[in-house]
């Protein structure tokens, strides 16, 4: 059923160009699925339930639903990679769930786009969200499962799918003319293709953690915790947390921002959101490539992801210094690299620390969620601190200072030879 060409070399736990594509494309269609309604999609069906002077009541609802379906996909992933860690299916362990997570998603994307009213969108979008949730759970396993030598080369791709994504979503639904419903049915049909052909295509090879009869071996608790219970791995995903938040008060009410705060015109206030968002994607892309190769050629992961958390903090000081459409465009290139950089490496900082590997699955679920948990609490926070002061100053000061405590927290990761280094763990511990 798979190509062999996708097949991973286990020498070094390299794989090919033809699995990096499939790899990549499959989180693009993931990105594009998922961000295109938050930029863009929600808020236009959610803006302005009571007139144009009730601009902040659709800011809060916006923010109540990301959170709320946010939340859902923060249950799912996990669950969905502990599950998907103890799979034994014939056709796969990672591609069931895959699978499953895409219909899910596509189906939700269209009651989306024909719900009516806030209750109905936020009850169809947690569908999204769960679907999304488990897709993106086999996906990052597919990651600690089949790599070791280019770990931040992949981290890099998932990133750099992030921000393409956005411009894929929100450009098709801009140039095309795509109404609200149109939009959604072009999501689930991009996911639909995409997730299926990926998902029967790359490989998923049988858990070598499996006895040759099949049964699982027996652990301990305390190791069946694994990562979970490790310091370095909670100082990850503590920083992960913190830095997605600042990313996500910068980001998630943008177009809000445009309309309410910098005073863009309606009429043109959609452009300006794509122009915004083409500038932010190609410093992601550019800065995550870069980044993740060089972390795999040197090692050193930390000093990276701890500077590129301090830039991403730079850029909400550049917006509040000139809180103009130039001065966005500026803070949108650094936060882009910022961020950029910080995803990729980071991710794959996490994975390194891993040390079982019959739980990747669960314990980068883990990791998914600390981001993803960033990115629901951002608009709800966001929500509450633009209602506050009636303005969005007090939203860009907040992104810089989270995204600096992250900086911070990083810095809490040890080298790993500050202490002994079990001989599961991946070899790219050396150093941070």
């Amino acid at each position: 059923m798979n190509a062999p060409s996708t097949q991973p070399s286990h020498h070094g736990g390299r794989v090919g160009g033809l699995w990096l594509t499939l790899f990549g494309l499959a989180w693009l269609a993931v990105w594009t699925v998922q961000l295109t309604p938050v930029q863009l999609l929600l808020p236009l069906q959610l803006d302005t339930p009571g007139g144009p002077s009730d601009w902040i009541t659709g800011v809060i609802w916006s923010g109540l639903i990301l959170s709320i379906g946010g939340l859902a996909g923060v249950i799912a992933g996990p669950l969905a990679g502990a599950l998907s860690d103890r799979t034994t299916a014939r056709w796969g362990r990672r591609r069931p769930w895959a699978l499953g997570g895409t219909l899910l998603a596509a189906g939700s994307l269209v009651l989306t786009g024909t719900a009516s009213g806030p209750i109905a969108v936020g009850a169809a979008w947690v569908g999204v969200s769960v679907g999304i949730a488990v897709l993106s759970a086999a996906l990052t396993a597919m990651i600690a499962d089949q790599v070791s030598a280019q770990r931040g080369t992949a981290s890099a791709l998932v990133s750099s799918a992030q921000a393409i994504g956005i411009v894929v979503g929100v450009g098709a639904v801009v140039l095309l003319g795509l109404g609200i419903g149109a939009s959604y049915v072009f999501l689930a049909v991009l996911i639909l293709i995409i997730g299926v052909g990926t998902t029967a295509l790359l490989p998923d090879p049988r858990p070598t953690s499996l006895l040759q009869d099949g049964t699982p071996d027996r652990a301990t608790w305390r190791e069946r915790m694994g990562a979970l219970r490790d310091r370095d791995f909670g100082w990850v995903l503590a920083s992960r947390l913190t830095v997605n938040l600042g990313n996500a008060l910068g980001t998630s009410l943008l177009l809000f921002f445009l309309l309410y705060g910098i005073g863009s015109p309606a009429d043109t206030a959609e452009d300006d959101l794509l122009l915004l968002i083409v500038i932010y994607t190609v410093f992601v892309v550019t800065a995550s490539i870069i980044a993740g190769s060089v972390s795999d050629r040197t090692g050193r992961r930390r000093p990276i992801v701890v500077f590129a958390a301090l830039v991403q903090a730079l850029s909400a000081v550049l917006i509040l210094i000139s809180p103009t459409f130039i001065g966005t465009a500026v803070a949108a290139a650094v936060m882009g690299a910022g961020y950029g950089a910080f995803m990729a490496v980071s991710l794959a900082l996490a994975t390194d620390l891993l040390p079982r590997p019959e739980h990747h699955a669960r314990d980068l679920g883990v990791v998914n969620v600390s981001a993803n948990l960033g990115q629901l609490l951002g608009p709800l926070l966001g929500a509450g601190l633009v209602a506050l002061v009636g303005g969005f100053w007090l939203l860009f000061a907040a992104a810089g200072v989270l995204s600096t405590v992250g900086a911070l927290m990083t810095l809490a990761v040890r080298p790993a030879q500050a202490h002994p280094v079990a001989t599961s763990r991946s070899p790219h511990r050396a150093e941070h």
